[in-house]
C-alpha cells in the first residue's frame, strides 16, 4: 500500500441513520452523537473515563471508537458543529427564552421598588 493511501478504519460502535439525529453519526444503540463525545473531550476537556462517568450507559470502547471516528472526520464534524452553533445563535436572537422574559419581569419589579 502506498504511503499516501489512508487505510479506512471500521468503527463497530458508530452508525449513521437518517431517522436518528438527522443522520449524524451516533454511538450504536444510543442517541449520543460522535460530536457529543468530541465536544466533551475537546471543549470540556473531559477524559474518556470522565465521559463514561457522565454518560454511564456508554462503555469505554464506545467512547474511544467515537473519538477515533471524530479525529478521522474532524474537518467535516467541526464544520457541522460551527453551523449548528450559528443556527442556535440565530434562534436565540430571534426569540428570547421564557426564563429570560420572566427574569426580566422580576428585575423590572425590583427596580420599581427602589
Amino acid at each position: 500500500m502506498s504511503p499516501n493511501r489512508a487505510l479506512k478504519i471500521k468503527h463497530p460502535y458508530v452508525a449513521d441513520n437518517a431517522k436518528i439525529r438527522s443522520g449524524a453519526p451516533i454511538i450504536n444503540g444510543t442517541g449520543i452523537t460522535v460530536l457529543d463525545i468530541a465536544v466533551r473531550h475537546e471543549v470540556m476537556q473531559m477524559s474518556p473515563e470522565e465521559i463514561i462517568l457522565a454518560l454511564p450507559h456508554l462503555t469505554l470502547p464506545q467512547v474511544y471508537d467515537a473519538l477515533s471516528y471524530y479525529y478521522e472526520n474532524k474537518e467535516e464534524l467541526d464544520w457541522e458543529w460551527k453551523v449548528s452553533l450559528k443556527k442556535v445563535a440565530r434562534m436565540k436572537k430571534a426569540r428570547s427564552s421564557i426564563l429570560e422574559e420572566k427574569l426580566g419581569q422580576v428585575k423590572d419589579l425590583y427596580r420599581s421598588l427602589e
